[in-house]
């Protein structure tokens, strides 16, 4: 028998409100002996929640959803309490102490309800997103995810590969009978093609960790070149140590801005030159270099400018040396506008690097089951053997399979669930 779980749905007290959700077979009547009458289900009732005692806990207002048509596809019961500590403390040892429930683990409403068909594993994933968005870019993307509409057309891939797979095994059954037409392999190999085409242009699109980890924008030059100074200015707060001697930063300086809906990280560096012979500050170097690597954007406060098509040519402190050298932005903390101006051709090398979103977006590991079904119909295409194309049909059916959760293992599970809150 399933327990029947409780805890707190909103945020930790205190607050005004704190809702505490009760699902399970035993939800109705635990809310019962909490609240005496409910109210009829869907209507808010004010109720006073009492102890096995009897005495009183709290006023709240407790409403009623009979299962299947919840959250979570059980019975639920919401009491919306007042939001202190001891409130709430004090609802959930009256409810611990009832037979047959327990606390809620980490995403267990949101596991119920994928369990009891509420919502597929894409749904429970944009859920997650959904909770951990920091940006209009993210939250764009989830939302797509949590409200079905890459679930749907995930499924409608897998209802062109049924009607792929049921040509193919037609043709392997009945390609003796008399009353059954020929299948035509262009026919196949046609129908094939378009559908790896369509996967093909979503796994050409970032990644859901790109939008997450947001644009990496990494500052190099020589030592005492004003990357430290720059970094602040752009990001508007003292994150890096400035000071006029040479090689004060010795490592990386990481600091994140939200702009325009999109993260951007932007990496303050060591300073670089040829002869180094300090063995902290060769270590700071090498760490430059792999930034360097790693970035999307290149702020470079060198002259000559580097030609590394991510570069932009930055000529700091420009109000203190000499004229910037042609095709530089000159910047100067003294004149925010000039920072400005910098800022302008940072988002629009963004842009190009993670521009709006056109479409729907996955993670890696969900890429990677679309990748292997790709491979699966292009092993359709390149094949007239129809068993072994009935076979790839299968093999991208059930890689897409994996992404609503159909087969999904218990790891996996667990490592997704993981990541919510208690009361979610």
């Amino acid at each position: 028998m399933t327990d029947t779980i409780f805890a707190v749905s909103s945020g930790r007290p205190p607050a005004a409100i704190a809702v505490m959700r009760i699902s399970g077979p035993d939800a109705l009547s635990a809310g019962e002996r909490l609240a005496g009458s409910l109210p009829p289900p869907r209507r808010a009732g004010l109720r006073t929640l009492k102890d096995h005692l009897g005495s009183a806990i709290d006023q709240a207002l407790v409403l009623v959803f009979p299962g299947p048509a919840t959250a979570t596809g059980e019975d639920l019961v919401e009491l919306h309490l007042h939001g202190g500590r001891a409130v709430v403390a004090a609802v959930e040892h009256a409810l611990a102490t009832q037979s047959n429930l327990r606390a809620a683990g980490a995403g267990e409403f949101t596991r119920r309800a994928l369990i009891n068909g509420r919502i597929d594993l894409i749904q429970a994933q944009g859920l997650a997103d959904l909770l951990e968005a920091e940006t209009e870019q993210q939250r764009r993307l989830a939302i797509e995810s949590a409200e079905g509409a890459i679930s749907r057309m995930v499924i409608g891939w897998m209802d062109s590969l049924s009607r792929l797979g049921a040509i193919i095994e037609a043709a392997i059954d009945f390609d003796d009978e008399d009353d059954v037409s020929a299948v035509d392999p262009a026919f196949i190999e046609s129908e094939s093609a378009v559908l790896a085409e369509t996967l093909g242009q979503v796994l050409a699109r970032p990644a859901v960790e790109r939008y997450r980890d947001g644009i990496r924008v990494v500052l190099v030059g020589p030592p005492n070149a004003g990357k430290s100074s720059l970094l602040n200015a752009l990001i508007g707060r003292e994150a890096a140590i400035v000071s006029p001697i040479a090689g004060t930063t010795r490592d990386r300086v990481e600091a994140s801005i939200v702009r325009r809906g999109r993260i951007y990280t932007l990496i303050d560096t060591a300073g670089l030159r040829d002869k180094a012979e300090d063995p902290v500050e060769r270590i700071g170097i090498e760490r430059a270099l792999q930034a360097v690597a790693a970035a999307d954007i290149i702020l470079d406060l060198s002259e000559p400018h580097s030609d590394d098509p991510r570069a932009i040519a930055v000529h700091a402190r420009a109000d203190v040396r000499p004229a910037a050298l042609p095709g530089a932005i000159a910047t100067t903390i003294n004149d925010l506008t000039t920072v400005d101006a910098l800022w302008e051709e940072i988002e629009r090398r963004g842009d190009k690097v993670l521009g709006e979103i056109t479409g729907p977006t996955f993670h890696e590991a969900q890429r990677q089951a679309i990748t292997d079904a790709q491979a699966a119909l292009h092993h359709v295409i390149g094949s007239d053997d129809l068993l072994l194309q009935a076979e790839e049909v299968r093999t991208a059916s059930r890689a897409l399979a994996g992404l609503l959760g159909i087969d999904a293992t218990e790891a996996m599970l667990d490592a997704l669930f993981g990541r919510f809150c208690v009361g979610k």
